[in-house]
């Protein structure tokens, strides 16, 4: 299976930048998105073959999830089933035969760090939502995690060690997340790999001079890790500030 996901920062304007090319090259199986910023009705995608999934945030213009796949899955949830985090449209989960599929955008901690608070709340309910998940078959979890895991997954780590997306509180609740038995995919391949991020800001020609971050992320269940063929960021896709990323499994 071919898996694909990717901050598309506005799917409207993705769409005038490229995204239906890309989604009909890549052919994944499993598509989806986040940071939509759309409310229902607002966009009619024709994507023949696919069955898709929303979920929107209450707020508009803000945040939002979107997943579209080939195979219809056998359920589907939206949220983690809990009012304080189910306002912004930041989960969809699929239940297929053999495993979990989940998207997630993760709330960012904001400047100022003014939302880190809410942020390690979010971060122990979806570890445990995930938990819960993992408990009845392997879950694959992607999407934009809001956070650079180690210093080699940002481009200036020293600078940046008290902002959001690289505070040791962050960096914690991922390592927790890790060692609660999910496998960041893309690690796992290349554990030593430099200078492959997904999101570079749009300031500074940041994207040119590759000044970015790797917040983008597949984990996978390590009772699956032997699933799993290959995992990729593909740097070379433009349309929004972060690109796409690929898990390769078989189930």
């Amino acid at each position: 299976m071919r898996l694909i996901s990717w901050n598309v920062n506005g799917l409207r304007a993705c769409v005038g930048k490229g995204f239906l090319d890309f989604f009909r090259e890549i052919d994944a199986d499993v598509f989806c998105v986040q940071e939509t910023k759309l409310q229902e009705g607002q966009i009619d995608l024709d994507l023949p073959g696919y069955h898709q999934y929303w979920n929107y945030a209450v707020k508009k213009g803000y945040s939002g999830t979107a997943v579209f796949t080939k195979e219809e899955p056998l359920s589907v949830t939206y949220g983690l089933g809990i009012e304080e985090h189910d306002q912004e449209g930041r989960v969809i989960t699929l239940e297929f035969e053999d495993f979990y599929f989940v998207t997630v955008y993760t709330p960012n901690s904001q400047n100022e760090l003014k939302r880190l608070d809410y942020r390690m709340t979010w971060e122990d309910a979806f570890r445990a939502f995930l938990m819960q998940l993992d408990d009845k078959k392997p879950v694959v979890v992607c999407g934009d995690m809001n956070v650079a895991h180690r210093e080699i997954d940002l481009k200036n780590p020293s600078s940046n060690h008290r902002n959001a997306g690289f505070t040791d509180e962050e960096r914690g609740k991922f390592t927790e997340l890790l060692e609660a038995g999910m496998i960041d995919s893309f690690r796992y391949f290349y554990p030593d790999q430099t200078e492959i991020y997904s999101w570079w800001s749009y300031r500074f020609q940041a994207r040119s001079r590759n000044a970015g971050w790797r917040i983008d992320y597949f984990l996978v269940s390590e009772r699956a890790k032997e699933n799993m063929q290959d995992a990729k960021i593909l740097t070379e896709i433009m349309g929004s500030d972060h690109c796409p990323v690929e898990l390769e499994i078989t189930f």
